[in-house]
């Protein structure tokens, strides 16, 4: 971590330990994974093995009080050839206090925005941990300072964001690199990541239908990336974001859409809407299968989910294991041979041990395509997890 986000945990430490102790619940997870690619790694990388091991660990330690909790999870992961997914992280060191309808929060923590399956456009608080997974679920924790409102008419969060966050990319040394060396990140901002953000939120239930609307003004937590002789140069830009998350909810069937309008070095607008249907107890069994169907539209050219229809289904056993599958896939409209597919499928072994299966497929023929630099990295990824 750097200084600033440091300093932010001291002091918090020094809070807490301050307060009146009470015993603090400890938990986490232990996993050790296992990456097997299909393909040969590009001669630009020169990847030295169809492997890629590691081993993660994440603890997590709360303190409840009357009117506060204090939440810290570190994470850690070592890799067994990416230097740069060898990392660590605070995502989380934050204490919250509530009062009547009002909650304050200080600290490092997660925040996520969305309603969509293959995409999270209004999702910008935290940071993307890209080294972790591909899809982007994983977050960097994110120094601030939160202030939320809970009323009749709805609940109202606004943020205080000191400090910008890096999005962390693979190495040459492994695999879903870029296709060149990665070079320092330049800034629009004279400050660089010695910023503050801010974001607001509005958030409400009305009937069948969950409402976000939401605004961002800050450093753009996506890298436009740069290509030059010596390397690519990630390049983060101002940005202020206006955007609205909505679901339905009407028995089996969830409707769902995400927009959004960022200014950011260039203007856009960008969406995705669909919904998700569940079939309750298929072949006269507990099990139940969901079906998604969503379509994504973005403004700008050459960019992921440009004009794309994501498909897929999921399948819950509804069993003591819980064992879960879910297979989609990911089509670009406008080019037939360029889309992805992805597989998670996931279970308990004990009340202790989980084991996940996640495999991706990519595929392009057009160069100038996002996708053209993942079309030989189909992997399979295998993981073993131990909960305390």
């Amino acid at each position: 971590m750097k200084h600033t986000a440091l300093c932010s945990a001291a002091v918090l430490l020094t809070w807490s330990h301050s307060a009146n102790a009470e015993p603090w619940q400890q938990s986490g997870e232990v996993q050790i994974q296992q990456r097997m690619f299909v393909h040969s790694q590009d001669l630009v990388n020169e990847a030295p093995t169809h492997w890629q091991g590691s081993a993660m660990v994440e603890p997590h330690w709360q303190q409840v009080k009357d009117t506060s909790l204090t939440s810290i999870k570190l994470f850690a992961r070592i890799d067994s050839h990416d230097k740069e997914r060898t990392h660590w992280d605070i995502r989380e060191l934050s204490y919250l206090t509530y009062w009547d309808d009002y909650e304050f929060k200080v600290g490092i923590d997660k925040v996520f925005w969305g309603v969509t399956e293959s995409q999270h456009l209004v999702d910008v608080i935290n940071q993307t941990d890209s080294i972790e997974g591909f899809d982007g679920e994983d977050k960097l924790g994110q120094p601030m300072i939160q202030f939320k409102a809970v009323k009749d008419i709805g609940t109202f969060d606004i943020w205080l964001l000191p400090y910008f966050r890096e999005r962390t990319l693979p190495s040459t040394e492994g695999r879903l690199a870029l296709p060149a060396p990665l070079l320092d990140a330049q800034y629009e901002s004279s400050n660089e990541q010695r910023t503050l953000d801010f974001a607001v939120r509005y958030s409400h239930t009305l009937e069948d239908w969950d409402i976000g609307l939401s605004y961002f003004d800050g450093i753009n937590r996506e890298p436009y990336l740069q290509t030059g002789f010596n390397g690519i140069t990630p390049f983060y830009a101002n940005m202020q974001q206006l955007g609205t998350d909505i679901q339905g909810v009407f028995g089996d069937w969830l409707l769902k859409f995400e927009g959004i309008y960022r200014d950011s070095l260039e203007s856009h607008f960008a969406m995705t809407t669909g919904f998700e249907y569940t079939q309750v107890g298929i072949f006269n069994t507990i099990m139940d299968l969901g079906w998604i169907a969503e379509y994504s539209f973005d403004e700008r050219d050459n960019t992921f989910n440009q004009n794309d229809l994501f498909v897929g289904w999921r399948l819950a056993f509804n069993d003591i294991d819980g064992y879960e599958v879910l297979f989609g896939i990911n089509q670009d409209l406008d080019a037939q041979h360029t889309f992805s597919a992805k597989l998670e499928a996931s279970g308990r072994l004990s009340d202790s041990w989980k084991w996940q299966l996640d495999a991706w497929a990519f595929a392009s023929d057009k160069p100038i395509d996002p996708l053209f630099t993942l079309k030989d990295e189909d992997f399979v990824e295998v993981s073993l997890s131990y909960y305390f």
